[in-house]
């Protein structure tokens, strides 16, 4: 298992980085916030989890190994596979996370697209036991700032890459940017998803 990656920063994209380690480049799927933190040309570091599938192998990434944790518990209830437990990551903060799954509150929980109300309640029932609640977050760092130019194309792929298909996708791209047109790309992103969620 690759358990963490350390390597000058290739490529920042919204929903993967590619880090440099060793003279090979890793393509990293993580939430807005975890990239946020990463720099292109820096050095950058993340705790990793590989999922392994017949066809390919899919390296994701987080800002530190407790939310690698949490990405890898959130698997371990059925219906649940790794790229719904990487969305769930980009819609509730870590401490948002454990709060719902403690506190029972489903409906927090059903803002992350293809979270119903029956898997909602099922993670509760599995989960409320196994996670604590964090210690209050550093506030969320926008993914891109200052230009207020959406990139909605960059975005649908993002939510794409995300196990969603195009049409959907594009759509709730642009209702969010009809409501905001001057949201960032992490707003765009996270708002995005949280419609889709609703959607169900």
């Amino acid at each position: 298992m690759i358990a963490s990656l350390r390597g000058e920063v290739l490529q920042i994209g919204l929903d993967h980085a590619v880090l440099e380690v060793g003279g090979v480049g890793y393509a990293v799927f993580a939430t807005p916030n975890t990239l946020a933190t990463l720099r292109r040309g820096e050095q950058g570091r993340l705790a990793t989890a590989l999922v392994v599938r017949e066809d390919s192998l899919t390296l994701f990434g987080f800002a530190d190994d407790e939310q690698r944790d949490l990405f890898g518990l959130l698997q371990s209830v059925a219906g649940i596979g790794p790229r719904m437990a990487l969305a769930t990551l980009a819609v509730l903060a870590p401490d948002d996370l454990g709060r719902a799954l403690t506190e029972g509150d489903v409906k927090a929980l059903t803002r992350v697209p293809g979270i119903g109300p029956k898997v909602a309640q099922r993670m509760v029932l599995e989960l409320k036991d196994k996670v604590a609640v964090p210690a209050a977050a550093p506030a969320s760092l926008p993914l891109a700032t200052g230009t207020g130019n959406p990139r909605r194309d960059q975005v649908v792929e993002a939510l794409v890459g995300l196990g969603f298909t195009a049409k959907p996708a594009e759509t709730a791209v642009d209702a969010v940017l009809a409501g905001d047109a001057e949201a960032d790309a992490a707003k765009l992103l996270r708002s995005a998803l949280t419609r889709l969620g609703g959607s169900r």
